[in-house]
């Protein structure tokens, strides 16, 4: 599954990430990295970008790029 596939309210552990995409590696530097926990806050009207909490902050990502995010989802406790 991907981070692209989340919806609204879901969260998520960060698996894996292709690196060999462009934009990717900046989404890295924002703190989305390897086994970082992320929670789906809201999509923009069409679904694109999505914003992402983590950290405490929030990013705002296309979901181009967020397909190159593997994820596994987790519950509120854990």
């Amino acid at each position: 599954m991907t981070l692209a596939e989340l919806k609204p309210g879901q969260s998520a552990r960060i698996l894996s990430i292709d690196t060999g995409v462009p934009g990717v590696i900046r989404l890295m530097v924002l703190g989305l990295i390897e086994d970082a926990i992320v929670r789906i806050e809201n999509a923009a009207i069409g679904g694109d970008p999505i914003e992402i909490s983590l950290f405490g902050t929030s990013v705002s990502v296309r979901r181009q790029h967020a397909r190159h995010f593997l994820i596994e989802p987790v519950t509120a406790h854990g």
